[in-house]
């Protein structure tokens, strides 16, 4: 069936005949296929269509006439004679006089009720041209019309389009008849037919039943004006609807559309052979200008003709070395044809082209022009236009969550506020009468823009761990790298700086990048070597942010850095000079160029983003240094790769992670002092105790653990929100859970304070906790909390703030007047029902019942009426409503000023804030390391640290298991003994997959536990401070470095030969695998006797190189230790036991490895030929063996020999051969021989 206009359904497909009264009205019809046959051409004639047409619905049809005018029943619901389908040809033809200025495209073919609300679209919510006729309602009733709208519209340009002559055509009577025949429930197999014979360049011209209400149907041109009238005029005599058609049950309802039923018709002409056209008296319509397309539809460089062809603000092509990609270039004769909005708009973009600028526009957010395209292919927004350029947009409440999206993929976003309401702006533009057109757009301003490395709003910040935005020089000193680096964490205002001359390998800079890991990274462009920014790529996530900033311009020197700090006044004080004011070690830091320069950066770019003054102002700067070798356990940034401190080498999440099993702090700053923890375990033994002791006592008496837990387990993230209310910008909800969280922590604090009056750590902490009580007196009925918590209104009590409570009572006194207008019209009409009613922005409208028989005074303005009442205006009314939102809007401000006071009297006292916070964080550290190692399961002890420091290094667990594997698994134990009365290194042998690796790791994951303070997961522990771990693990390229497996093993092998010493812990694992069998062991061999001979370090060296242990079989500070397994030949099966044992490894087993993974038995028979035949290794190891028959000696020995022999020769000023700890093991190993 197809749908009347206005919602009203004419059936479709019928078998019965229609009424008499039907008959008669279509009897003299032709129907649509005989406008189609071919037939003579008329002889001109002066009746032009449109007239024919009015004279056709005047006196043949008004069946017609009663769909499009049918009144309305009593209940605002339009009546139905059968289901809803989509329109038909008639319908669409037949909306040619109909007023169009309300028309929204996008209107579907429904039938509303008389009261339902029109579907609004949000691109048409600010639409300023509508290029759209506007006729004559169809009807009397005004308002009827205004809800009938059907939206029409066609943009293609396909082959189906209607040519002029068919046009007129269809204008004519006989074709209107024809759709009106079609129409018909009585005549539908008719309609079929006729439908069967149509051409195929019309075949659009019939809308299909099936057509879905997002498809839209082809547009029909509109009719003459004079067709409009006189279908208007004769609209209104007709106004009874003839009733629907009776249908028997018996009736068949077809379940297809009918197009599927229509029939090709071979009289008719085919589809090539051209129409004739009739002619016609009509004078063709004037040629006037094309309609201009809509924005959204065309490219923004199709608009904007400097967009074809981008250049950055220095007019530098995209391609050139010095393209800045965050500006662009627009010429100056485009500024003049922009309208003020656009003008306002790009003002603002030119400077920010890379960002994603949301616009504030009434309640809306809006993208524009590109930016718009980009929210339209990521988050599938609605596109649509605004003046001449394309838009998106989304609504002010979810501004947070679409901005997390946008940043979430990499962009940065800019938001741009309204400084102003439109009612501010009309009260501006009174008091200033020579404001220009431009001056008279609400005024906007950027008001910050967010990066993913330097989010500040909790809302936004989806991670409880620190983001940095780093800032890094690199020079050249002596040859070496250079480094001076500022980071900062936006989001608490803490500032780090570091200034360092490294080693060929970069090793502080890499451990600098793995320990932070930076989100945003401040690159000086084309002064940076490739093989830092290589480091920076190995070592930063995927979606770490890069922005290379101009030399001297914005990457400022330190001279520049000191007179944009001194300038801007960030530390201004009222007396004295304005450098004493500044922070310790920003005073320290003046002097030191690399690492001033590197702020200089950090702080452009932090004005760059408009955050810059919130977090200097702080004054947070501290001292950071990668590698801490006085004070802790120096774990490099392999180190922390390889030991998977932070992150697996699985998939980089944090499953099975140190950190992951050590975390259990309740806190958000607490979990954030625990990776410094982490990241630098401590190397003193007196202050290791300390902490072991403060988690012993924890343990011993659970009542701090719980009442700490219980009380601030709901404690917000303080360390980020005061630096929040220190920048001004922290929502009243917000400042009350500040509030509410530190008057928690001074309660926590007292109930704890009969628990630590002694000299532990505990105690030193609880005492150290600043007075909260005092700090917090004058804030506990400083304003109305709950008013603040509920409506985030700051309501001071009375008396407190001067200019709140004028700016009150002046809005009291507007609302008792209005209270006094409104008992006057309740008395003047005589009703009690009269009310002020508020609708939309028009507020206090004077609601009046329609049973009030009261005469309204001419001088009132009607606002809007319903069924029962009507709404008005009088003119004191009015006067009154503009007073009470003038006085409205100044309370505002006078709101927002009491709120930045507020702020600033409590950060009068940040450094007290901010002390407790770190107080807490430290005791959240503590009771998470008290119930990590409680997790830890039986056994577990309290490590025994030597605090001799002239003691041999040693290194002993019994019972050893890795702790980030749960217990539930059955781990098989195993004794570790290095140093001591032991050998200091340990020579692993064992087959594949046997557990060397696991060993490996898991004695250095438990020195890193013991050092942070925590209890470790074996019977006993006794250990000395180790000051570095150092380990060279797996097989790995570095393709981004351009460096080989082999190459990654000597670089790494370099480190520890160049900074190990006797207190360290070295792991080398499989040593030398990356290159030839003789290359291999001969690297393997020296580096081995290197660290055990002259360096004297603690650690394992797990090879397969099985001739290394005959090599070193008599080496006092070598011992060599197995895997133990099970082997079974004759079925190549290998039973992994997992438990370390004395002695050489018999083989690697390769071959049986092979074959538990299931490589064909006669590939595997081949290898073990091959192997039997060319194995190297093995055979040197028979060599040696049989060599010690005789007088055979290591040959590292003999090397140390002959450079012992050769001190004698040396001169002045070079390095010694051999060192009195390498004669002392020379010695004992020549005794050994």
């Amino acid at each position: 069936m197809a749908r009347g206009i206005e919602g009203n359904e004419i059936s479709s497909q019928r078998k019965k005949s229609a009424t008499p009264s039907t008959q008669k009205a279509t009897g003299k019809q032709q129907s649509i296929a005989g406008f189609f046959q071919k037939k003579a051409t008329p002889a001109p004639n002066a009746v032009t269509p449109a007239k024919r047409l009015s004279e056709a619905n005047d006196t043949k049809d008004a069946s017609l006439l009663s769909v499009e005018a049918t009144p309305v029943p009593p209940n605002g619901v339009l009546a139905s004679s059968s289901p809803r389908t989509a329109p038909g040809p008639s319908q669409q033809s037949s909306d040619g006089g109909r007023n169009k200025e309300n028309e929204t495209p996008g209107t579907s073919y429904s039938s509303p009720s008389r009261k339902a609300k029109k579907q609004v679209n949000y691109a048409d919510s600010d639409a300023e041209d509508d290029e759209d006729e506007v006729f004559k309602p169809l009807s009397g009733n005004g308002r009827a019309a205004k809800r009938r709208r059907i939206s029409v519209k066609d943009e293609s340009d396909d082959e189906f389009g209607f040519d002029a002559a068919t046009q007129a055509a269809l204008e004519s009577d006989d074709v209107l008849n024809g759709f009106q025949q079609a129409s018909r429930p009585s005549l539908t197999k008719g309609r079929t037919q006729a439908y069967g014979q149509r051409p195929t360049d019309v075949a659009n011209f019939v809308v299909p039943d099936e057509l879905s209400e997002n498809e839209e149907p082809v547009k029909s041109k509109k009719r003459s004006s004079a067709s409009a009238s006189a279908s208007a005029s004769s609209s209104r005599k007709q106004s009874v609807k003839p009733p629907s058609p009776p249908r028997d049950d018996s009736e068949e309802i077809p379940t297809t559309s009918t197009a599927q039923q229509w029939k090709f018709d071979p009289d008719a002409p085919p589809p090539t052979e051209p129409r004739q056209q009739p002619k016609s008296s009509k004078k063709p319509e004037p040629s006037g200008p094309a309609k201009k397309q809509k924005a959204h539809v065309t490219d923004p460089d199709q608009r904007y003709p400097w967009l074809a062809q981008i250049l950055d603000a220095d007019r530098n092509a995209p391609d050139h070395p010095d393209y800045d990609p965050r500006s662009i270039f627009i010429p100056p004769l485009a500024w003049s044809k922009f309208s003020p909005f656009e003008k306002q708009y790009w003002e603002i973009k030119q400077k920010f082209w890379d960002t994603i600028v949301f616009f504030k526009k009434g309640k809306f957010y809006e993208l524009y022009e590109n930016d718009a395209t980009i929210g339209h292919q990521l988050f599938d927004l609605k596109l649509t236009d605004r003046v001449n350029m394309r838009m998106v947009g989304v609504p002010e409440a979810s501004l947070d969550h679409w901005a997390n999206q946008f940043v979430a993929k990499g962009y940065k976003i800019a938001r741009v506020d309204q400084m102003e309401s439109a009612l501010a702006k009309d009260m501006r533009e009174r008091g200033d009468k020579s404001s220009k057109k431009e001056e008279k757009v609400i005024r906007r301003e950027l008001a910050s823009v967010l990066t993913a490395g330097t989010l500040v709003d909790g809302g936004m910040l989806q991670d409880d761990m620190a983001t940095y935005c780093a800032a890094i020089k690199e020079t050249e000193v002596d040859g070496r790298p250079a480094f001076g680096i500022g980071f900062v964490d936006t989001a608490t205002a803490q500032f780090h700086l570091a200034e360092f001359v490294d080693d060929a390998d970069m090793t502080r800079f890499e451990t600098f990048v793995a320990q932070t890991r930076p989100g945003e990274l401040l690159i000086e462009k084309g002064c940076m070597s490739t093989k830092a920014l290589r480091t920076l790529k190995n070592n930063t996530p995927p979606t770490t942010i890069w922005n290379y900033l101009k030399p001297d311009k914005e990457f400022l020197t330190a001279e520049k850095t000191r007179m944009k700090i001194d300038g801007e006044g960030y530390f201004d004080k009222p007396v004295g000079d304005s450098i004493d004011s500044w922070p310790p070690v920003l005073r320290e830091a003046k002097e030191k160029a690399l690492v001033f320069s590197a702020l200089g950066a950090l702080v452009t770019y932090l004005s760059m983003l408009k955050i810059e003054r919130d977090l200097i102002t702080c004054g947070n700067f501290a001292w950071y240094d990668p590698i801490r070798k006085a004070s802790t356990l120096v774990l490099d940034g392999q180190s922390l790769i390889n030991l998977e401190i932070f992150a697996n080498t699985f998939d980089g999440s944090t499953d099975g992670t140190l950190f992951s099993m050590l975390n259990r702090c309740i806190t958000p700053f607490g979990k954030r002092m625990l990776r410094q923890w982490v990241c630098h375990p401590l190397a003193d033994p007196r202050k290791i105790n300390q902490r072991l002791d403060a988690v012993d006592a924890l343990n011993a008496d659970d009542v701090v653990m719980d009442r700490f837990t219980a009380s601030l387990s709901r404690l917000p993230d303080l360390e980020r929100l005061i630096s929040r209310v220190h920048a001004g910008r922290c929502k009243p909800q917000d400042f009350v859970r500040v509030l509410e969280g530190f008057e928690q922590i001074e309660y926590t604090m007292s109930m704890l304070g009969s628990f630590g009056k002694g000299e532990g750590v505990l105690g030193q902490l609880i005492t150290a906790m600043p007075d909260l009580a005092g700090a917090l007196h004058h804030w506990r009925d400083a304003f109305d909390r709950n008013k603040a918590r509920d409506e985030g209104l700051f309501i001071p009590q009375p008396g407190v703030e001067e200019d709140f409570d004028e700016s009150q009572e002046r809005i009291d006194i507007v609302e008792r007047s209005l209270q006094k207008l409104l008992k006057k019209a309740r008395e003047d009409l005589g009703s009690s029902a009269i009310k002020f009613t508020d609708n939309g922005k028009e507020i206090y409208q004077l609601e009046i019942p329609i049973k009030v028989k009261g005469t309204i005074p001419k001088s009132w303005k009607q606002m809007s009426a319903t069924k029962q009442c009507k709404r008005w205006y009088s003119p004191e009314l009015e006067a009154l409503v503009q007073d009470l939102k003038e006085a409205q809007e100044t309370h505002g401000q006078v709101v927002k000023a009491m709120a930045g006071r507020l702020f600033a009297q409590f950060d009068e006292q940040y450094a007290v804030w901010l002390a407790a916070v770190k107080i807490v964080a430290q005791l959240d550290c503590l009771i998470s390391l008290a119930k990590a190692s409680t997790a830890l399961g039986s056994p577990s002890c309290r490590p025994d640290f030597i605090e001799d420091d002239t003691a041999r290094s040693v290194l002993e667990f019994e019972t050893l298991r890795h702790p980030c594997i749960e217990t539930t698994t059955n781990f098989i134990p195993n004794d570790i003994a290095l140093g001591g009365s032991d050998p200091s290194i340990t020579l692993l042998t064992g087959a594949n997959a046997a557990g060397k690796s696991t060993v490996l790791r898991m004695t250095c994951i438990a020195v890193i536990l013991a050092q942070i303070g925590c209890y470790v997961p074996a019977d006993s522990a006794r250990l000395t401070p180790v000051d570095r771990i150092m380990s060279r693990l797996g097989a790995q390229d570095n393709i981004f470095a351009g460096q080989s497996t082999f190459m990654v093993e000597l670089s790494e092998t370099k480190k520890i030969l160049a900074e190990a010493t006797p207190r360290s812990l070295v792991i080398l694992d499989e040593l030398g695998r990356g290159t030839s069998s003789y290359d291999g062991v001969a690297v393997a061999q020296a580096v081995l006797h290197h660290i055990a001979t002259h360096i004297g370090a603690l650690g394992y060296f797990a090879t397969h190189y099985h001739s290394l242990a005959a090599e070193f079989q008599s080496h006092p500070e070598i011992a060599p230790k197995r895997m133990a397994v099970r082997v079974e030949h004759d079925v190549r099966d290998v039973t992994f036991l997992y438990k370390l044992e004395e002695g050489v490894a018999e083989g690697s087993y390769g071959m049986h490895c092979a074959a538990m993974c299931g490589i064909p038995d006669r590939v595997i028979e081949r290898a073990e030929q091959a192997a039997k035949s060319w194995e190297h290794t093995g055979r040197i190891r028979e060599s040696v063996e049989k060599a010690q028959q005789g007088g055979w000696m290591p040959l590292g020995l003999l090397s140390d020999v002959a450079a012992m022999l050769k001190d004698g020769e040396q001169e002045e000023g070079e390095e010694k051969g051999v060192s009195e700890r390498g004669l002392e093991v020379l010695r004992r190993a020549v005794a050994a021989l």
